[in-house]
């Protein structure tokens, strides 16, 4: 298969590539320095002859650029690619989402879920504009996939990593659970991210799908309902989770991906 992977040189996209690749696919890297997806005539070329595309491009959270860049940013060159995508005759694109969608990671207001387990229906209730940028992320997919007749798969990814990066972030929440508050713990090696996308650009799906990929523990060392009870109060708990378990409803993604992370850190 002909991979189009943007985004190429990012954290995740770097695994993403070396992954496919090691799969058989053809994949071709694209990258800011290639050009600025925000043009539509460096998309059109990025994406021809492709047979796929997986879009990872995108200013990763909302603190590094003015908040008009960061939007401008990742809608427009997610409309570019997953419009054009359609109109080229693609028939999957793997959209990197994020967990952000949900509006807790990066709120100012310190929101929490309303419901735990937090499903892949739960509304945005955040106030950021990476999390605005990725939920429209997600609508944009939506529309391209009706117009165009097209699949596309939205990862919905907590933290991402590691080694060394997963260390630095592990470090600190052990020490203190609250400073991960907002992020409810969640995470996902960088090798089972890059595995899920592969899931995702061959799994028996149809329309625009969009699924949270998470690690089925939390980075925290305390049991996941006495997080809940000390920094969530007021979420309502529908299933108290067991021992370390993510807060999110993991085991859909894995059913639909025909796919289950295989690194802990524990």
């Amino acid at each position: 298969m002909k991979v189009l992977v943007t985004g190429a040189k990012g954290t995740l996209g770097t695994e993403v590539v070396a992954h496919l690749r090691g799969l058989g696919h053809d994949v071709r890297a694209h990258d800011r320095e290639q050009g600025d997806l925000r043009s539509m005539e460096v998309a059109a070329s990025a994406l021809a002859g492709m047979d796929a595309v997986v879009h990872a491009a995108a200013i990763p959270e909302p603190v590094s650029h003015p908040p008009h860049e960061t939007f401008g940013n990742n809608v427009e060159s997610s409309y570019h690619v997953l419009t054009l995508a359609g109109s080229c005759g693609v028939s999957r694109v793997v959209n990197i989402s994020s967990a952000s969608a949900f509006g807790f990671a990066w709120s100012t207001r310190g929101a929490s879920p309303l419901r735990v387990p937090v499903t892949d229906d739960h509304p945005n209730v955040g106030d950021d504009v990476y999390g605005l940028s990725k939920q429209v992320g997600e609508l944009v997919a939506a529309t391209a996939s009706r117009r165009h007749d097209m699949t596309v798969v939205s990862l919905r990814f907590p933290f991402i990593g590691a080694g060394e990066r997963l260390t630095r972030h592990l470090a600190p929440i052990h020490a203190d659970p609250g400073v991960d508050r907002a992020g409810l713990w969640a995470w996902l090696h960088t090798a089972d991210a890059a595995r899920a996308v592969a899931a995702a650009l061959t799994a028996d799906l149809s329309g625009a799908v969009a699924v949270t990929v998470a690690a089925p523990d939390t980075t925290a060392l305390l049991p996941t309902a006495e997080l809940l009870r000390r920094y969530h109060p007021n979420t309502t708990v529908d299933r108290e989770p067991a021992a370390f378990e993510t807060v999110f409803a993991v085991d859909r993604s894995y059913d639909l991906l025909g796919f289950r992370p295989e690194h802990g850190w524990r």
